[in-house]
């Protein structure tokens, strides 16, 4: 007897909710349990109904496809839907399932399917998807924070710094300082290089939050931001600081 798998769509586009919806219908053993028009609605619906498979779109307002994927604390198999073109999720094409450029025909999305159905049927793990997969495009504007129920989502402008803190990033802005599953590198890669810089194997700082420069010791200095944190400068932040900075 075949087993029954749980499948979510979260796309904001009708049409695309439609179409995949009308495809997955062909397949007996794949039942749509919630169908949702953004992140916020996609996430709830995943935490309620614990998918095995979500075909998920990338540009959505309020949350994207990606930061919806890093809030998830167990993570259903993914299939992208998106408009992008391919250059522009090739980082991920290691960790998805696939990803179904639209407009997609029946047949290209047959190819997914049977994809998630063999992994589902091994009762494969799903990969880890967008934890600390390097964009490499435009720079980062925003970050998205899951804290107990409640979402955070932080324009990269009311950061102060960032601070490592062993496998995660402390992340110190106005309304606070929360905790995120990423790496310094991911922030360092990522973030505009002409406002954040790594001044410290420990700390990213936004240099408009800089108060001023200090000495501290011998050829050795300390950042002071508006907020009053002090931060160590190594002398290879320094470098980079004096060309972003003062």
């Amino acid at each position: 007897m075949n087993s029954t798998y749980k499948v979510i769509i979260i796309d904001d586009e009708e049409l695309a909710q439609s179409l995949v919806s009308r495809y997955v219908k062909n397949y007996p053993n794949l039942e749509i349990v919630a169908t949702c028009s953004n992140g916020f609605e996609g996430l709830k619906a995943i935490e309620e109904y614990k998918p095995d498979l979500i075909f998920l779109d990338i540009q959505m307002p309020k949350l994207t496809g990606f930061e919806l994927l890093e809030l998830l604390e167990t993570q259903p198999l993914v299939v992208f839907t998106t408009a992008y073109d391919a250059f522009a999720i090739k980082a991920f094409e290691e960790n998805a399932i696939d990803y179904l450029l639209k407009p997609f025909s029946a047949e290209r999305f047959d190819k997914s399917v049977q994809k998630a159905l063999q992994l589902l049927a091994l009762q494969t793990p799903a990969p880890s998807i967008g934890k600390n997969v390097l964009l490499q495009q435009d720079s980062l504007e925003r970050i998205a924070i899951k804290q107990g129920t409640k979402i955070h989502i932080f324009s990269t402008d009311q950061i102060h710094y960032i601070e490592s803190n062993g496998d995660y990033v402390l992340i110190h802005t106005h309304e606070g300082r929360f905790i995120k599953e990423k790496t310094m590198k991911y922030y360092e890669m990522n973030l505009d290089n002409r406002v954040f810089v790594r001044i410290h194997r420990s700390y990213i700082v936004n240099v408009n939050s800089i108060q001023r420069v200090e000495n501290f010791e011998k050829d050795a200095h300390v950042v002071i931001l508006k907020n009053d944190a002090r931060l160590k400068v190594s002398a290879e932040g320094y470098k980079l600081l004096r060309k972003s900075w003062g």
